[in-house]
């Protein structure tokens, strides 16, 4: 074999070595490379008990329920679906109803949503682009510019 052979079978042996290794983080990640499911993701994929993952949506009007100390529920929509949600903690201060919330936690057998996190949006002209995408996919986005879609009112990565 002459040295430009064995250059060339030892390229093609990395390369094959580095798609493999490609190849398998993507098909380990393909579900966690969603930012968030929305209701109608939940309902339509059939998410099993017990899953760990993020629901974003809105939270529903009049359904903010608090509990004892710092137990709250509440339901978060996407207009097509809505998940009930619990969640043990401090809410964040701009938490409220109507707005865009994504909460991190699992789901439970009687499909209420357990949240250990639950973010919210960080001024009154945001909404996290999924939730806004997600709501105009099913024909519910009533915000400002809801003839364009995020990218055309902000560009691409930027937000206001």
């Amino acid at each position: 074999m002459t040295r430009k052979q064995r250059r060339a079978s030892l390229i093609g042996a990395g390369l094959v070595i580095l798609a493999a290794a490609v190849g398998l983080v993507l098909t380990a990640l393909q579900d966690n490379i969603v930012f968030f499911y929305s209701p109608s993701d939940i309902a339509e994929r059939g998410t099993e008990p017990g899953e760990r993952l993020r629901l974003g949506g809105l939270v529903a009007e009049e359904s903010v329920t608090r509990g004892e100390g710092t137990d709250v529920r509440f339901d978060v929509t996407d207009f097509a679906a809505t998940v009930t949600v619990t969640y043990s903690g401090t809410l964040p201060d701009l938490f409220r109803e109507g707005q865009g919330v994504v909460t991190e936690g699992v789901l439970g057998a009687d499909g209420v949503f357990v949240a250990d996190t639950v973010l919210a949006k960080h001024d009154e002209n945001y909404m996290p682009p999924e939730v806004a995408d997600a709501l105009k996919r099913t024909g519910n986005w009533q915000g400002e510019g809801a003839e364009k879609s995020h990218s055309e009112t902000y560009g691409e990565g930027t937000y206001p």
